[in-house]
């Protein structure tokens, strides 16, 4: 072979390495810059405080939420499934002794409990025996008198306002965290300190409504789906309430 061919495949070899090189270059450009709030509804691209203040606006309009999942308080442990909107809430409440159902409409409560709140651990008062109030109650929805001091507690379960306001507080200053997922549904994060203060997921993708909520110091975490979901609030017929005749029993949960 002549030096005259060795040196044009030389060069050949040459150009297709820059070639390459050069292909190689724009793709990992293009990659390392690549935009992650492509696709989302840009929240992401803000800081702490505008993401929190976004989030709680969207949950504030939103017409219901059904919250799921635990909150732990000096009172105890309690699990929730509610669902509410701005009339009121539906749901169950289940704590370490007992498990009751909420339904409030405006001012009107309303309380269905199982036995375990009825028992003589509870409290109850009155002539009639514990048992005999646990039969006649146990099923039935109650209605709790606006004056008996558990109202106010049980009516904070079915408030979406005070719930809310109390569930997506941070404590600390509100710092942004890492993307993640919730029920496949991509989130940015915002924190309270560094953690220790709770941790808000916030979705990526149309309005930008909290999805999940893990309280600081062990308070629990709860799941908040359903935002905007319509739904109507019944009272109770009169074969599914009786009259409790008294002040309800206190809870030693």
């Amino acid at each position: 072979m002549t030096s005259f061919a060795l040196a044009v495949r030389a060069r050949h070899r040459t150009a297709l390495a820059v070639v390459l090189c050069a292909g190689l270059t724009a793709v990992l450009t293009a990659c390392a810059g690549e935009d992650p709030d492509k696709g989302t509804n840009g929240v992401g691209r803000l800081g702490a405080a505008e993401i929190d203040k976004k989030a709680r606006a969207a949950a504030d309009s939103a017409d219901g939420v059904r919250l799921a999942g635990t909150l732990v308080s000096k009172r105890g442990t309690y699990r929730l499934n509610m669902q509410l909107n701005a009339e009121g809430g539906t749901g169950s409440v289940t704590s370490k002794k007992s498990t009751f159902a909420l339904l409030r409409i405006g001012d009107e409560l309303f309380l269905k409990a199982d036995a375990g709140f009825w028992n003589p651990e509870t409290g109850g008062k009155g002539e009639k025996s514990d048992q005999e109030a646990a039969d006649k109650l146990q099923g039935k929805y109650v209605k709790v008198p606006e004056g008996d001091p558990t109202y106010k507690q049980l009516r904070g379960f079915t408030d979406k306002k005070i719930l809310l306001d109390g569930l997506l507080a941070l404590h600390g200053k509100v710092n942004k965290g890492d993307r993640d997922k919730v029920a496949g549904v991509p989130t940015v994060q915002i924190v309270g300190g560094k953690g220790e203060g709770g941790t808000l997921d916030v979705s990526l993708k149309g309005t930008p409504y909290p999805l999940r909520v893990a309280r600081g110091g062990g308070g629990g975490t709860v799941s908040l789906t359903d935002w905007g979901r319509a739904f109507t609030l019944e009272p109770p017929t009169e074969d599914e309430t009786v009259d409790y005749g008294g002040q309800l029993p206190k809870s030693s949960d």
